[in-house]
């Protein structure tokens, strides 16, 4: 059973940074890529960030150039830094596990609780 703990979030001015943190149980991260996911109120959850197990990475074109998603394997932890944060990136931010066929991203179904990001001045 894989357990994700996401943590980090919090409110934030609009051009600000956070880190968000993922602890992941069990060495999955050397075997499955990982994701992060956001929801915003009344809003479908979105892809936002993935990292394969051999650490490349992928983004949405809307954080692209401002979040950087990264990993320790050793800690079994997953990372995304937010920068130039905007108030359209307020979200509850979803860690997942999943898989790459072709270049397409598909989770599985493990998932944290979520962490709130809110970016407001």
């Amino acid at each position: 059973q894989v357990q994700l703990v996401e943590s980090g979030g919090g409110l934030v001015q609009p051009g600000g940074s956070l880190r968000l943190s993922c602890a992941a149980s069990g060495s999955i991260l050397s075997i499955y890529s990982m994701g992060w996911y956001r929801q915003a109120a009344g809003k479908q959850r979105e892809l936002v960030a993935t990292i394969t197990s051999g650490g490349s990475t992928n983004y949405a074109d809307s954080v692209k150039g401002r979040f950087t998603i990264s990993r320790d394997s050793a800690k079994n932890m997953v990372y995304l830094q937010m920068n130039s944060l905007k108030p359209e990136d307020t979200a509850v931010y979803y860690c997942n596990v999943g898989y790459y066929s072709g270049s397409d991203y598909y989770p599985l179904d493990y998932w944290g609780q979520g962490t709130q990001v809110t970016v407001s001045s």
